[in-house]
């Protein structure tokens, strides 16, 4: 069985190596894995940098798409099911991490910016993440409002608790709104300009999902404070949108070793189950990322510094 996988995706490949040896096993830098790549391949471990398409997979032995990541927005998973290719994502893997992202950056706006009051925090978008900022934010003695436009409703986690759903009408209580949607039709520019107008003027706007469900063009207008972690036409980011921002990095909110581990995880579990392999479990790792107060400001000067460098910055990114 031949497997290509995304070079920087961390321990899998040593596990295949070890527990699976009849296995062959070919890591790419994720430019290099096209067609030819695929051709001969019945597994692809990919990450969102590979557009996992017709033109990938139009004649090829792939038999199995796994994305080590929560999003799968770069798989056309309409293509994948009528050619009856299996494809499976890592909801919540990495779900943590980017709370711990979120928690960061409210913490540092809040000590940078002594005139920027927080009372309430809006999320968009109660899965995993969401749900974990929610509960981060109450124990910060925040008022939560949460929403969730891909289920069309407001949503409560625990009216008890004092966590309450919102709508267009409660934007305008929001100081903050962060959103953790997944990046399709209906959520696309979510944040527009019609959106936007409903804010507080300041209210800080923070994109820690996807680039495009931010209007980057409408939150330069609407001159709102924001962060982003996720940005239209990554990794050629608009200069002007980067230097504008509080707080920017280059899409590694949810890079953790836990998280890269729990994807990883996820794709040998998929792996074993699929071709009758036997199962794999991987250690724990310790982090080894920069968690002194201050890390995010510290990203956001390297990238501001040097933007041509963000997918060089991404990939050597020390996990947190």
């Amino acid at each position: 069985m031949r497997v290509v996988i995304d070079s920087h995706i961390p321990y899998i490949v040593e596990a295949i190596r070890k527990a699976w040896p009849q296995v062959d096993i070919f890591p790419m830098e994720p430019e290099q894995i096209d067609a030819a790549a695929a051709r001969d391949a019945e597994v692809l471990v990919v990450r969102t940098r590979t557009k996992v398409n017709e033109a990938l997979l139009l004649g090829s032995s792939v038999r199995l798409v796994c994305t080590a990541t929560i999003g799968f927005d770069h798989i056309d998973t309409a293509y994948c099911d009528a050619h009856n290719i299996q494809w499976t994502a890592c909801p919540g893997c990495n779900a943590q991490a980017v709370c711990d992202y979120i928690e960061e950056a409210i913490e540092e706006v809040s000590i940078k910016n002594s005139g920027f009051s927080i009372h309430t925090l809006g999320i968009v978008g109660v899965g995993h993440v969401g749900s974990l900022v929610a509960r981060m934010a109450e124990r910060r003695g925040l008022k939560v409002l949460l929403n969730d436009p891909p289920k069309g409703i407001g949503v409560s986690l625990d009216a008890s608790e004092g966590i309450e759903p919102f709508s267009g009408g409660e934007i305008a209580d929001c100081d903050i709104i962060t959103f953790h949607v997944p990046l399709d039709k209906s959520t696309y520019h979510l944040c527009d300009e019609t959106f936007l107008a409903r804010c507080k003027p300041n209210a800080l706007i923070i994109n820690a999902a996807r680039g495009g469900v931010v209007d980057e063009q409408a939150l330069l207008a609407s001159g709102h404070p924001f962060i982003l972690d996720t940005w239209e036409n990554e990794p050629h980011i608009n200069p002007e949108v980067l230097h504008r921002a509080l707080r920017a990095s280059m899409h590694i909110a949810g890079y953790s070793m836990e998280g890269k581990r729990n994807a990883s995880q996820t794709c040998l579990d998929t792996i074993a189950k699929t071709f009758s392999l036997p199962p794999v479990t991987l250690p724990a790792f310790p982090s080894r990322g920069d968690t002194a107060p201050g890390w995010l400001e510290r990203i956001t000067c390297d990238l501001q510094a040097h933007p041509e460098a963000f997918e060089a910055l991404r990939r050597n990114y020390p996990l947190r």
